[in-house]
């Protein structure tokens, strides 16, 4: 048994077949199937269980998996150790945000972290789903939901505020909500999908409620949404960054300050696959990102 092999049979673990294995690798598939094969027979016992969408491991191949993945996060760790020597951190990462806070407040902390490290390649994708991050083939991704994927490793960055809201005009010619019974009545703007229900959870004290609305207009891009709101189509639901400097410059003007709403979930997760090994360069970025959120989540506490 050799540690390419070894490593080899981590990352088919790790991608779940072999074809994706494959893709990740830059090999064919028939290449590593038959590395595969050969590890099995020096080994002298069967790996894994093949099917034509997953692998299953055996006893042995979870033993064998368990081990494995340390000694290739080592060799990983020694490769990076010795092509650092001299030289300043350097890598590459590929950094899955979401589209309101990625672009409006993240986007700043971004610039600063690659002015700061600019031997690092970022690739940044903005987007809100939760899927697979080995599937995305993203290093870390921040979401914003009630609870963490259990497979993954998550660091809680901050918790999200939603306001109802609208500009100055729109609420001087029609009367803003006083209960939560009246947001069925309202043309509402938020990032829910067009043309669905919306789920939203309401919150005072002990008290909580669940609301179904309808959206008038709907868009995942919260600059748009801003747009909207101050243009006087509704009342909007965001998350309180979004109109944070319009409400202290008084263009924006909120309601039902007594209950705090929750649409996608309140909390804000920095997300990674827990057996990924981590580059210094990932290390470094995660941190500053926590770093960052904090005192972000500090500075919007009310006093």
């Amino acid at each position: 048994m050799d540690a390419q092999s070894l490593t080899l049979f981590v990352d088919i673990v790790e991608a779940g077949n072999l074809s994706l294995a494959a893709r990740h690798l830059k090999m064919s598939r028939a290449n590593v199937s038959y590395h595969l094969t050969q590890l099995e027979k020096a080994v002298g016992m069967q790996l894994m269980r093949r099917t034509t969408r997953r692998v299953e491991l055996t006893e042995a191949g979870e033993r064998l998996y368990q081990h494995g993945r340390v000694i290739r996060n080592e060799l990983l760790a020694a490769r990076e150790s010795i092509a650092m020597l001299g030289k300043g951190l350097h890598g590459s990462l590929r950094l899955s945000l979401p589209t309101g806070f990625g672009h409006m407040v993240m986007s700043d902390w971004l610039i600063e972290f690659k002015r700061g490290y600019p031997d690092i390649a970022l690739d940044l994708l903005f987007d809100n789903r939760v899927d697979d991050l080995l599937r995305e083939e993203v290093d870390m991704a921040v979401r914003v939901m009630s609870e963490p994927p259990q497979q993954m490793v998550a660091v809680e960055l901050a918790r999200v505020r939603y306001v109802l809201c609208a500009s100055m005009a729109y609420a001087g010619a029609h009367a803003m909500p006083s209960r939560l019974e009246q947001l069925g009545d309202i043309p509402l703007i938020t990032s829910a999908v067009a043309g669905r229900d919306l789920r939203v959870s309401a919150y005072q004290g002990e008290e909580r409620r669940e609301l179904t609305l309808h959206p008038t207009l709907a868009s995942e891009n919260f600059q748009f949404l801003r747009e909207a709101i101050l243009a006087g189509l509704g009342v909007g639901l965001v998350p309180d960054y979004v109109v944070e400097q319009d409400v202290v410059e008084g263009r924006v003007v909120t309601a039902l300050p007594d209950w705090r709403l929750s649409v996608f979930g309140t909390r804000m997760f920095l997300l990674r696959m827990p057996d990924r090994y981590q580059t210094l360069a990932s290390r470094t970025l995660a941190d500053y990102l926590v770093r960052k959120a904090r005192a972000w989540a500090g500075a919007a506490e009310p006093a």
